[in-house]
């Protein structure tokens, strides 16, 4: 890792490899002038919450809440906030690439306040996400809900912006085959994780788990890629960074932050290629013609193709149609026309049999991808 005195003293626009993998210190705004316009494929951003507390806050032992009440949450006015937050996200706009995604965090204190300034700016609003948290605070006071949640904001540039990076299917098979939801579970950062000083307290106040850093990582951006995180505080997010294969950089103006972080991802082991490896979706797939499973001699004209149950019986013919009765056309269309629908799958519809057994016709297509491949 680049040693912070020498970042915090280079010119505007260093080389990439001055800037990669490392923690700039200073201002959010001010530091990120060390970064190339466009240099960035994601941004993570952890903000200060600007949570407003009045006082100390006691549990009904009397006992003292550690809440979050150090200087750089504070501020003066909503106005101040919002001069702040339009400050770094129009930094945070000029390095993210136009493929690039962000992803901002906060409370109900502030999410709603950042949201209308990343819309003012031509931010696009992809997603809000729910973060529940599995173990969060009581109120203490019992005079409101206990606020169990906090929301991530995930846009894109602008309105017009294509080609950013969503693994769908990766979070689809991850979450046993089914669409991932934009509520997510995890617990709060706390046990072994919580980074802690010598004097055992907790480094910082609002570090969060590496399972929602690895969620965010994992499906909108690819390996290689490049992470910013204007708000560094304890490392979180490049340590996740490090270990999934990605490259990070991040800005943080505190040096106790600074040091652990830098030790936390210092220690992190990078994943293997072939766990890292991702999962190639249908859309990046050859298309595959039925034609094809006929000149390549997977099938003949002549072979006969059935429903999954076997109650409908189709002829393949020499020119990649099927035909059934008086009934002929693709392997969709004839499907439709069989089972009384407007459309149907007829990879998924129709089944050839091989060794006793019946398949889908998929399975002939992930041959000819495969060779296609050359696996």
């Amino acid at each position: 890792m680049v040693p912070v005195s020498a970042l915090s003293a280079r010119p505007a626009h260093p080389a990439r490899a001055q800037w990669l993998d490392s923690i700039i210190k200073g201002d959010c705004v001010a530091a990120l002038e060390a970064l190339p316009d466009h240099s960035v494929d994601v941004i993570f951003a952890d903000p200060p919450y600007n949570l407003q507390l009045n006082g100390v806050l006691h549990r009904p032992d009397q006992s003292k809440v550690d809440a979050v009440d150090d200087e750089w949450d504070q501020f003066a006015s909503f106005e101040a906030y919002d001069a702040f937050t339009r400050a770094w996200l129009l930094a945070c706009k000029r390095v993210l690439k136009p493929t690039g995604t962000i992803w901002v965090i906060g409370s109900y204190h502030n999410i709603f306040r950042v949201g209308a300034k990343m819309q003012d700016l031509g931010f696009w609003l992809l997603n809000d996400v729910v973060w529940r948290k599995t173990n969060p605070m009581p109120n203490f006071k019992g005079r409101r809900f206990q606020n169990a949640h906090e929301t991530l904001i995930w846009a894109s540039p602008n309105a017009e912006a294509r080609g950013y990076t969503f693994n769908y299917d990766a979070m689809k098979a991850a979450n046993d085959d089914v669409q991932m939801r934009s509520d997510w579970l995890f617990p709060i950062c706390s046990g072994s994780e919580r980074i802690k000083g010598e004097d055992g307290k907790k480094v910082h106040p609002t570090q969060k788990p590496e399972a929602l850093l690895s969620r965010i990582l994992l499906s909108s951006t690819k390996p290689g890629d490049v992470v910013l995180d204007p708000f560094m505080g304890s490392g979180t997010t490049g340590a996740v960074a490090k270990r999934l294969g990605r490259h990070f950089v991040g800005v943080e103006r505190e040096q106790d932050y600074i040091d652990a972080a830098e030790k936390r991802i210092a220690a992190v082991e990078p994943l293997g290629e072939e766990m890292l490896a991702p999962l190639p979706g249908k859309k990046t797939q050859p298309r595959v013609a039925f034609l094809s499973l006929i000149e390549s001699g997977l099938l003949a004209p002549g072979d006969t193709l059935t429903s999954p149950k076997g109650d409908h019986v189709a002829v393949v013919r020499a020119d990649g149609t099927l035909a059934r009765a008086k009934d002929a056309g693709s392997i969709h269309r004839l499907g439709a026309i069989v089972q009384g629908q407007e459309s149907c799958n007829g990879w998924t519809f129709w089944h050839y049999e091989e060794d006793g057994n019946r398949y889908p016709i998929d399975r002939l297509r992930g041959r000819i991808r495969a060779s296609i491949a050359g696996i």
